[in-house]
């Protein structure tokens, strides 16, 4: 849901001319591949990749479509944020699929594997490229259509994906019904709010988009214009509007749900109001959510908001009339921080109508006379307010709206009006107006209103959302009256508070005048305050100790007067663990809304210090919601995970010795790489000493790149700065989530060298990876997983040499019914196909090791001989049964006489032998230990 402002685009390609002058979309031969998309916890779906090429530039896509649900389905178009990719929207398209939704996926130009120049969503270009898209949908056998060539077709996305959510509908009638998100109505408006440069965030634009010369050249030269000057032109402002959804106001008159962000200094509330009245004027039928969160920070909603997306397109793209969409207005509302885990405590209000920015307005009497005030030479020191860029949980808005005041202003700078404390609660839902009359020594004055809630206590005022209302004044020098339409906000003012209206003269997101000149200004009438009366919010339920504890309490008297003893809530520690950095007890997990269908069953194993260990395993092998559950994310059905011997639950205090990097981390291109993870660090709340920086940047080895802008990093350089993110702290247990994901083979190098620097002083890391070679080199102990069960563990070099895996040389290939013979021989556990014929991997008892070594043995995992293994049983029969191995294991002799007895059954059933042989390579061995069914 968010900008995603840290992932640059990929590289520009030269656009590939189409193949016929007359052809639409051309799907580029060899490119188009289906996979199978499948996780832990849910069916799999079909996604396929292809590169089309459409006006003049190639475009990158995913197709997704329920698997094995035959028939028809409504389409979505999912669009990505500014300076992402179609990877951002992956996991809501196979949601959305799995739902019923046959779901296309594509990186806008300039972004990702597309070409092009980024447009800013021009018409000509990524509205044209959507049409194109809506195309080729109606050409697929899996989508609905309303008529030939029209879809039954939805788009949705956040920021950069909304407004071309909004302008696809727009332009092309052909769209059903729309889901955009943090966006923008009019870009000319966000950008140049009442004629002011907001230029940080213009900034930030243009640099995440990969420079300047990334974009369309009457985009940069706009770009470079405006900044120079500090003042955008009527041209800039016509360019900007022109690809924007307010240009075609009239022509959205589709089902619309407008998401739109309280924390957001980018897209405030006013854009989505403006957006609202536009549709509904058409007749369209328009819902409003206003989420805690948005480009400046706070709880995004994820979960929620994507649960309401879905149940809008059920109802107006599934004609599902009994979907409940939610209410026409809704907004979230913080209620104080939960004390068990420190989290803002979220409830929300709703109305069943939209009430705009205005309604319910009451007279604010301010207090202030005339006052006089500088705009220093150069615009500098300025005022800050919000810190554009400052995105993701715990963002300084977030801090607004727990209590805490974080803006600044200068004295000297600016004029301030207050009011009496207020007699009963207000609470201030939309825009506040005031009208002041202002002159300046100069032609122009750029004013910059904002309205503090100010405490009795004396304590910092705190600034709702952290935003401010930008205007420019013309003609001011012989005096002008202006009405001032502050930010649109949701803020509680509390009996005895007052509110504190500031005038200054400079802030740090916009652009001010360079020239010093002085401003005066004085009051012409109250300050009228937007209520919204008709929203309410949802009462808050009795905490359940209300009704439970005196029943609770009876039963907890009657259990101590028959037993005797107490029962404690958590699991006790186990001290014999506390060296232990991770032990897995009979860990399972069902599936949900499933009786007998297991993710996770019957898992055991054991980690112990300096190791890094490799979890492998197929799609579906349980791997995901395993490290959920030991990062406390989910809880288990059965069984337990102890960190250190301590029980692992929801909010375990242990946790904080567990370090992950499970997804991409963002960073803000345009400071260093420090930087970045100073701010990381200041966002937990804890001392700067306990960061150990130094130490975890050693580890990362990134040298003197740390100076520089993360915009200037290779992709083996972010991977490894998020990799010293995820280390600061010195975590004891470090887990990581496919680290190498995007790098080439020396960044690989470099990654691997870092994972074994980290153990190396003790530490232990668990890393799960698709790359086989690299977990063979990196890693000293494996866990091996498939359908939930454990395999097989042990140190690396035990999993690639158990067994007797022979390698089949072919002369030829060989049809499926005969490679089923052959795995179905005597003493054959299995065989598969690989690069250059067959693995046979030969039974227990048939010239391999018995069951040890990490093997499963009922549900259990037998420690193989010797000290340091990383997976241990604890099956009190564990030394007998090393015994009987050791009597029992197969002499040389044996295993040669099976692999001749081998090579007699293969030339029976006149299988082309080139040659046999051993073959011990960790594929190898994976695969025949899941039986080829990765």
């Amino acid at each position: 849901m968010d900008l995603r402002l840290p992932r640059l685009g990929g590289l520009l390609r030269r656009p590939r001319r189409l193949l016929a002058a007359g052809a639409a979309v051309v799907v580029l031969a060899g490119v188009g591949t289906w996979t199978a998309v499948a996780s832990d916890d849910a069916p799999p779906v079909h996604r396929a990749d292809r590169m089309m090429s459409m006006n003049g530039v190639r475009i990158d896509t995913s197709y997704f479509t329920p698997g094995g649900a035959g028939g028809r389905h409504p389409a979505v178009l999912l669009a990505h944020g500014f300076g992402g990719s179609k990877q951002d929207v992956r996991q809501q398209a196979e949601d959305l699929a799995r739902d019923g939704y046959a779901v296309l996926t594509w990186s806008a130009r300039g972004f990702g594997k597309s070409t092009g120049k980024i447009g800013l969503n021009d018409p000509k270009g990524e509205v044209a490229d959507v049409s194109k898209l809506i195309d080729w949908l109606a050409k697929q056998p899996q989508v609905q259509l309303d008529k030939p060539g029209d879809p039954r077709v939805g788009v949705a996305g956040a920021s950069y994906g909304g407004a071309i959510s909004l302008l696809a509908a727009g332009y092309d009638p052909r769209v059903d019904a729309t889901a955009p998100a943090i966006t923008y109505w009019n870009l000319a408006d966000a950008l140049f709010p009442n004629g002011v440069f907001k230029k940080l965030w213009a900034g930030i634009f243009i640099n995440s988009g990969g420079g300047c010369g990334r974009f369309q050249p009457e985009l940069c030269r706009m770009y470079e214009r405006v900044a120079e000057s500090g003042k955008p032109d009527a041209q800039a402002r016509e360019l900007l509007a022109a690809r924007s959804p307010s240009a075609v106001a009239d022509r959205i008159k589709v089902p619309t749900l407008l998401v739109q962000g309280q924390t957001d200094s980018l897209f405030p509330l006013g854009q989505a109001d403006a957006a609202a009245k536009a549709i509904r004027d058409n007749g369209a039928p328009v819902d409003v959510d206003w989420i805690a969160g948005g480009h400046d920070g706070g709880d995004m909603e994820t979960s929620r908001v994507q649960t309401r997306v879905r149940a809008w397109f059920d109802q107006y793209l599934k004609d599902e009339k009994d979907t409940d969409t939610g209410p026409a207005f809704r907004i979230t509302r913080t209620g104080g921080v939960d004390s068990t885990d420190g989290a803002a405590v979220l409830r929300g209000a709703t109305d069943a109508t939209y009430p705009g920015l205005e309604s319910g307005q009451r007279s604010v009497r301010l207090r202030g006379a005339q006052q006089s005030f500088a705009n220093p030479a150069g615009a500098s020191p300025p005022a800050v307010s919000a810190l554009p860029g400052l995105g993701g949980s715990g963002g300084l808005a977030q801090l607004s709206s727990l209590g805490v005041g974080v803006s600044l202003d200068f004295p000297g700078q600016y004029a301030q009006f207050e009011s009496v404390p207020v007699s009963s609660g207000l609470r201030i839902t939309g825009s506040p107006t005031v009208t002041v009359h202002v002159r300046s020594t100069s032609d122009d004055a750029v004013l910059f209103g904002k309205v503090y809630d100010v405490g009795p206590g004396g304590g910092a005022p705190v600034l709702p959302s952290q935003l401010v209302a930008p205007v420019r004044v013309e003609g001011a020098k012989s005096g002008k009256d202006v009405t001032i339409t502050l930010p649109a906000v949701d803020h509680e003012v509390e009996q005895g508070h007052r509110l504190r209206l500031v005038l200054a003269s400079t802030d740090l997101g916009y652009a001010s005048p360079a020239a010093p000149a002085t401003y005066t200004v004085s009051l012409k009438g109250d300050l009228k305050v937007p209520t919204a009366p008709g929203v309410t919010t949802a009462a808050a339920p009795l905490p359940s100790w209300v009704w439970w504890l005196p029943l609770a309490g009876a039963v907890l008297a009657l259990a101590l007067l028959l037993t005797g003893r107490r029962r404690t809530i958590a699991p006790a520690p186990a001290p014999e663990l506390a060296d232990v950095p991770l032990q897995i007890t009979d860990l399972s997990k069902r599936y949900a809304k499933s009786a007998d269908r297991y993710a996770v069953r019957d898992l055991s194993f054991r980690v112990e210090k300096g190791q890094v260990l490799g979890l492998l395993g197929p799609n579906g092998a349980g791997k995901t919601t395993t490290l959920r559950m030991l990062m406390g994310l989910i809880r288990p059905d059965g069984g337990e995970i102890r960190v250190f011997g301590q029980a692992i639950r929801p909010g375990a205090p242990v946790l904080s010795r567990v370090g992950a990097f499970v997804e991409g981390a963002g960073f803000l291109p345009h400071l260093s790489g420090r930087e970045n993870l100073e701010l990381y660090w200041q966002a937990t709340g804890r001392p700067p000493e306990d960061a150990h920086l130094d130490e975890a940047l050693e580890i990362a080895g990134l040298g003197d790149a740390l100076a520089r802008a993360v915009r200037t990093y290779s992709q083996g350089m972010r991977q490894r700065l998020a990799i010293a993110q995820a280390m600061l702290g010195l975590p004891d247990l470090l887990i990581l989530d496919e680290p190498t994901n995007g790098l080439d083979p020396p960044q690989i190098r470099e990654m691997r060298e870092v994972l074994i620097r980290y153990a190396a002083a003790g530490r232990t890391v668990i890393v799960s990876s698709h790359l086989l070679a690299e977990v063979e080199q990196s890693c000293t102990h494996l866990v091996v997983m498939d359908r939930g069960r454990l395999i097989q563990a042990g140190p690396v070099s035990d999993i690639i040499g158990s067994g007797d895996t022979l390698l089949v040389g072919l002369a030829s290939d060989i049809p499926d019914p005969l490679l089923e013979k052959v795995a179905a021989l005597p003493g054959v556990e299995s065989a598969v196909r690989t690069d250059g014929g067959l693995l046979v991997r030969l039974a227990p008892g048939n010239g391999s090791r018995p069951t040890g070594v990490g093997e499963v043995t009922s549900g259990a995992a037998t420690p193989p001989r010797g000290a340091g293994n990383c997976a241990t049983s604890h099956d009190g029969a564990a030394d007998e049964r090393r015994q009987i191995a050791a009597l029992t294991e197969p002499s040389p002799a044996a295993r040669t006489g099976t692999a001749a007895n081998l090579l007699v059954e293969l030339v029976r059933l006149e299988v082309p032998v080139a040659s046999l042989g051993p073959h011990r390579r960790l594929e190898d061995a994976f695969l025949t230990l899941i039986g080829g069914s990765a």
